[in-house]
């Protein structure tokens, strides 16, 4: 038995009735013989409804008053979780983030974690409470209440976790794991039991919403075995750690088809083949806080290359505004651009060691009529831009085409 960290997000907390099943679980856990330490975010749509009624002083409200005002949110959950366990007949405390000690950097509204102090908590657990933590908050060396940025109530629970040295980080969600695909895309979509630090960063970072990317992160860095379970059902969830489970021949490639919807591809053709190229492009994309995806630079010939990216959607009207003057500077040829493409990627640190993947993937694609406009790869995934109306079809073909319907050591 040891210490697990329990985070639960707004929606499981979202009602009395939901904050007394989270009570349940928190109960169920320590009769188990756990140390049991709880984070919790806002109750689902406080946070948005705090943010309504401050715009309805000033459109851009003080960051540093926002971050104040927002925290009242977890606030209000930490107290009434508590008030829950003591009418089931246990011992609970409730702790905001400075009085946990969770030391932050000064940016309001995304600050980032220095360090949590473990003092505070391990004292209440020595004696046997349940300390109920609240997530999303910590206080800079400025004195200054600070919120972590959305989800941020995630890496709070990864932190303490961290700290604490649990041995185990549970995320509650309205899902009850990781799954092959999004179920909503494809309905033979597979929970897995088990996937890697390494592949769920990449999922996360290429679209799959379950887990705030950050939280990932610090978890895989400080080796916190995460488990994704839902609140609303019982079952094991998914396991996210560092030791990958094997199915010995039948050990799966692929772990899941990961996509984003929102991507814009834009090409300057005809600049200047030269050092230094690529920066003039991109120095003034990067400099308006543009964050730049896929690149693909070719050679067309007399001393002039083509280059390619991929930018968020959201981000098309300014990116085309700057590559406008770019163009002008570097005098290239023309600009084109596709705000109608998705990526899709395949993920998998099986194909580290199996030859032959992107020609399976190239091949079912093909066979499907979906045409390819850009491709990116690293050691555990292969991506590729097509038209956005084929993006759905891209997933569903390649889900079966990697047999991810099925248990790994299923018959085929």
């Amino acid at each position: 038995m040891g210490i697990i960290v329990q985070k639960f997000g707004g929606t499981s907390v979202g009602t009395v009735e939901r904050i007394k099943a989270v009570a349940e679980k928190v109960k169920k856990t320590k009769k188990e013989g756990h140390d049991v330490v709880v984070v919790l975010s806002a109750m689902s749509g406080d946070t948005n409804r705090l943010i309504t009624l401050a715009k309805e002083f000033n459109e851009k409200p003080s960051l540093r008053e926002m971050d104040v005002l927002l925290t009242t949110g977890e606030q209000k959950t930490i107290a009434l979780l508590c008030i829950a366990l003591h009418s089931l007949g246990l011992d609970a405390i409730s702790m905001t983030g400075d009085q946990v000690r969770l030391k932050t950097d000064s940016t309001h509204s995304k600050a980032r974690i220095i360090e949590v102090e473990s003092a505070n908590i391990t004292k209440q657990l020595k004696i046997g409470k349940v300390v109920v933590i609240a997530g999303f908050q910590g206080r800079c060396e400025n004195n200054n209440i600070t919120t972590l940025g959305r989800g941020g109530s995630d890496t709070s629970a990864v932190a303490i976790a961290a700290t604490l040295k649990a041995i185990e980080c549970q995320i509650f969600t309205d899902v009850d794991g990781i799954y092959t695909t999004d179920p909503r895309v494809e309905p033979n979509a597979r929970r897995l039991d088990f996937i890697t630090f390494e592949e769920m960063l990449v999922m996360a970072s290429l679209g799959t919403k379950v887990l705030q990317l950050r939280s990932v992160e610090f978890a895989g860095k400080y080796n916190v075995p995460l488990r994704v379970l839902s609140s609303f059902k019982d079952g094991e969830g998914t396991l996210i750690s560092y030791e990958k489970k094997e199915y010995g021949m039948e050990s799966p490639i692929i772990s899941g088809i990961a996509f984003n919807r929102n991507e814009a591809r834009f090409t300057i053709a005809g600049v200047p083949d030269k050092p230094l190229i690529a920066s003039k492009i991109l120095y003034p994309i990067g400099n308006a806080n543009i964050d730049v995806d896929m690149i693909v630079q070719n050679t067309v010939g007399n001393k002039q290359t083509d280059f390619t990216f991929t930018v968020h959607r959201e981000d098309y009207d300014e990116t085309h505004i700057l590559l406008e003057k770019v163009k002008a500077d570097l005098g290239a040829d023309s600009i084109s651009a596709n705000s109608e493409i998705t990526k899709v990627s395949i993920v998998g640190v099986g194909m580290k060691n199996h030859p032959g993947v992107a020609q399976t993937m190239f091949k079912a694609l093909g066979r499907e009529g979906i045409n390819i406009h850009q491709i990116s790869t690293s050691e555990i995934k292969i991506s590729v831009l097509v038209d956005a109306k084929y993006m759905e079809l891209a997933v569903r073909t390649l889900h079966k085409a990697f047999d991810l319907e099925k248990e790994p050591f299923e018959e085929k």
